[in-house]
């Protein structure tokens, strides 16, 4: 592996995998509304948002964090406003009170904030606008939750990437993304250089997940799994940890996650499993942070085709990124992983987003259900779906880029009737 490119994947594993705090859609949306109070100096009078529907979608049914247990993007944006230290981006709503929560409260109850539904637009786009006393200060963020691309204030630009603006992580820097590359670059990676980022994801998406377990949040699908099956199976405990820290995230609890291509929910979905099936097998530390490394690239590689938000789940890139680790720990290279990431796809390639709600905890108990049954076909069986049956393609960066493909371009149509649908 050539040393830019060795960084290169480095710089994607650090600028991905970082601390949020909930949901990262109404935490972008806290994000922007308190950086809006921060430019117009002031308490703003009222707040008024335009989003995109896949916004919409994904903040409608989820409890914003440290809110009490409120929902929804007049929530959102008020408690960052009201409470919310735009310094921390994806903790923006860490340092709220309980008097943030009561005044929140009473400005939502008051009409406050307003939000409508604006089209041809990225998929991901927030614009807040604060306005007090004739004054008016606008952000908007785009294409990813933190990416600001414009501040006005009264009507002046203060700062502008432009439309075009990349993500967090440049797109140049994913295209050198590649099965062949991520697992080269597992067996060759200076283990220094990847504990602190790895390390930090071990122990905030563990420690949701034994909350999620703890405690009654949301269905408590992580909970039943353990119940109504078999707990001494680690493929059961693995989908049963993944899914309680969704079910946790789902329901407002307060502990920060590590994401993984702009989402908490895909964090935990490729973490816990690799790392619930290392304790099982005894795997030394140095194995579990690579096969984390290869879990964490698979999905963040199958998610370049797919972009931030669809109507494609991103509960299976991550569940067959997850898959991938378990495999690269079993003694898995390219053939074992490439099979399994076919088997995964050719299965479940087709779960629909219908937004961020405590349903998303089945549906990744669900998708980790079909990888590990991926990871058993692909890795240990060593059978493959073939090239032509269905989305299957000649090789497995085809079969990535066909499944990326129906995410980006099929779904399209599936992804605005299920916003129509869910604004009735």
């Amino acid at each position: 592996m050539t040393e830019p490119t060795y960084h290169a994947y480095l710089e994607i594993l650090g600028n991905e995998l970082r601390p949020a705090l909930g949901c990262t859609e109404p935490i972008a949306i806290a994000y922007a509304a308190a950086k809006a109070r921060s430019v117009l100096g002031s308490m703003p009078k009222g707040l008024s948002l335009r989003c995109s529907g896949n916004i919409i979608k994904n903040v409608k049914g989820v409890v914003v964090p440290n809110s009490g247990g409120l929902r929804g993007i007049e929530v959102a944006a008020t408690l960052g406003v009201v409470g919310g230290d735009s310094e921390k981006q994806l903790e923006v709503l860490g340092v709220v009170s309980s008097d943030d929560v009561a005044r929140t409260k009473e400005l939502v109850a008051a009409g406050y904030c307003s939000c409508s539904a604006v089209q041809d637009v990225p998929a991901l786009f927030i614009e807040v606008e604060a306005v007090d006393c004739g004054q008016r200060a606008t952000v908007t963020i785009e294409r990813s939750h933190t990416n600001i691309t414009k501040i006005e204030k009264n009507g002046q630009t203060i700062f502008s990437q432009g439309k075009s603006a990349a993500p967090s992580v440049s797109e140049d820097l994913r295209r050198m993304l590649s099965v062949t590359g991520i697992i080269e670059f597992a067996e060759q990676v200076d283990i220094r250089d990847i504990k602190e980022v790895l390390d930090r994801q071990i122990r905030y998406n563990e420690a949701i997940a034994s909350e999620g377990l703890s405690k009654d949040y949301g269905i408590g699908i992580g909970r039943i799994l353990l119940k109504r099956y078999d707990s001494s199976d680690v493929r059961i405990r693995a989908r049963a940890k993944a899914a309680a820290g969704s079910d946790a995230r789902m329901s407002g609890c307060p502990l920060p996650v590590v994401i993984n291509s702009g989402s908490g929910n895909q964090g935990l979905t490729v973490s816990l499993p690799v790392m619930e099936f290392a304790k099982e097998w005894q795997a030394s530390y140095e194995d579990l942070l690579k096969a984390l490394a290869v879990a964490n690239l698979i999905a963040i590689h199958q998610k370049r085709y797919i972009g931030s938000l669809s109507a494609f789940c991103g509960a299976v890139c991550a569940a067959t990124g997850a898959a991938c680790g378990i495999s690269f720990l079993h003694g898995g290279r390219y053939e074992e992983i490439s099979r399994t990431i076919t088997d995964t796809l050719a299965n479940i390639g087709g779960i629909v987003c219908d937004g961020a709600k405590p349903s998303c905890a089945a549906k990744i108990s669900s998708a980790l259900d079909a990888a590990i049954l991926g990871f058993e076909m692909g890795t240990k069986e060593r059978k493959a779906f073939g090239n032509g049956e269905g989305l299957v393609k000649q090789n497995v960066e085809a079969t990535i880029r066909s499944f990326g493909r129906v995410g980006a371009q099929g779904m399209k149509g599936t992804d605005q009737e299920i916003i129509r649908i869910m604004m009735e």
